[in-house]
């Protein structure tokens, strides 16, 4: 490819469709048309001698070089806005900015109500939408533009990243604090009564899953069988505050974060007794799309949640640790 006649604006069609990963949807957001959008991937295909989408029934998927070409296109085009945009920001300034951001209830007790001090304290004007984090690899969401930044519990991907190497993966996660899990259950129940509570208790126990997804089985349930033992769930549900509720005006038991109960008022409510076996601890962490490292607006909302997490860590009944 000779690169002194390369059209620039290429790129910027073709980073377009790496994200949408669909022709249509692409034109929409670069404000052209499809056959415009299509020609200038035609034309890339022939600048690079190399296939670079291939079409599907539901958009196109990038081949494995466009995948690799990409990480190097948009960092090179985020240089390139972070040198002709202006860089200033003013979250106080009514401009009409949102901010969308992904997280578990369990996570949203704790963050939203200080974000929102926060937000009244410094006078900030721009909006902040929050939408269920539903799993523990938050990418496609962040790359399909669903959220800017995921927050919450991503136990593999700080592996995957370094596996991918920070200057070719296309996201970025950062660890704010950690905390624990803890068996739950009404105030007056049976197991209540002593402060420790067996393992053979536990699993003779009836149980509440909590799944984002609606699994069948979680990682409680792996953690018992690496031990020989199981327990016997009745009812799965998709979120803490419901299993918070529904433990409370029943016999059932679940296992919670620590940090969640006097954060969503449950704490003179419920019972919690440390779980009797080897558990995972529960490291909280912030992702978001390399397309927005470079964005002032979106480094002030990074910054933002680390001050949270800050204030958070100094609350002795969150129950978390740095």
């Amino acid at each position: 490819m000779n690169f002194r006649t390369l059209d620039l604006n290429l790129l910027r069609v073709f980073d377009v469709v790496m994200v949408e990963r669909h022709v249509t949807r692409a034109a929409a957001r670069l404000a052209i048309t499809q056959p415009a959008v299509s020609n200038a991937l035609r034309r890339l295909r022939e600048a690079t001698n190399e296939e670079l989408f291939i079409p599907t029934s539901s958009g196109v998927v990038p081949t494995a070089h466009a995948e690799a070409l990409w990480p190097i296109v948009r960092t090179a085009l985020a240089n390139l806005q972070r040198a002709f945009e202006p860089q200033a920001f003013d979250p106080r300034e009514d401009s009409g900015l949102g901010f969308t951001v992904a997280m578990a209830d369990a996570t949203a007790a704790l963050f939203v109500p200080a974000l929102a001090r926060r937000f009244q304290r410094e006078g900030v004007r721009v909006g902040l939408r929050v939408v269920p984090l539903t799993t523990r690899d938050p990418r496609e969401m962040l790359e399909q533009g669903l959220a800017e930044v995921a927050l919450g519990f991503f136990p593999e991907l700080p592996a995957a990243l370094r596996a991918e190497g920070e200057a070719l993966s296309l996201f970025r996660c950062e660890h704010l604090y950690s905390t624990a899990y803890q068996c739950v259950m009404r105030r007056d129940h049976p197991l209540a009564a002593t402060e420790t509570l067996s393992l053979d208790d536990y699993c003779a126990a009836e149980h509440l899953r909590v799944s984002f997804a609606g699994r069948a089985r979680g990682f409680v349930d792996d953690a018992l069988a690496r031990i020989g033992r199981q327990r016997h769930v009745s009812i799965t549900v998709n979120s803490y505050f419901t299993a918070a509720l529904t433990v409370q005006q029943s016999d059932l038991l679940t296992v919670l974060p620590s940090s969640f109960l006097p954060a969503a008022g449950f704490g003179d409510r419920l019972a919690a007794r440390a779980v009797p076996f080897e558990l995972l601890g529960i490291d909280i962490g912030y992702a978001w799309h390399a397309r927005h490292e470079l964005d002032p607006a979106q480094r002030w909302l990074r910054e933002a949640l680390v001050a949270v997490a800050a204030e958070i860590l100094a609350l002795p009944a969150a129950g978390a640790t740095a």
